[in-house]
């Protein structure tokens, strides 16, 4: 699996649109909490757990979705991708 220092996917690349998604679902979660602890319905808190799921998801999906075209970039320039489509696939089959 890469790591942040490996070539693969650049940091910069997702970074915005994850990073987006990922504080919107940490203020999701923060609410999630807060309905939890003040006793809240639990139709209310488990539709609001879903919308914190999703939103993680899309999160590593996106970053899926960016290190795949790095990888077919990569091809496209005659260069070696820094990842097999077969652990593109690991990493998006984990997400599921």
């Amino acid at each position: 699996m890469p790591t942040w220092g490996s070539p693969w996917p650049s940091a910069s690349a997702y970074s915005d649109c994850a990073r987006t998604r990922l504080k919107r679902a940490q203020g999701q979660l923060g609410a999630v909490i807060a309905m939890i602890e003040n006793g809240e319905d639990c139709r209310r808190v488990l539709t609001q757990l879903a919308a914190v799921s999703s939103a993680v998801d899309r999160a590593g999906f996106k970053i899926i979705a960016t290190g795949m075209r790095q990888c077919q970039a990569a091809r496209e320039r005659g260069e070696d991708p820094p990842m097999s489509e077969e652990e593109l696939e690991k990493l998006f089959m984990s997400l599921s």
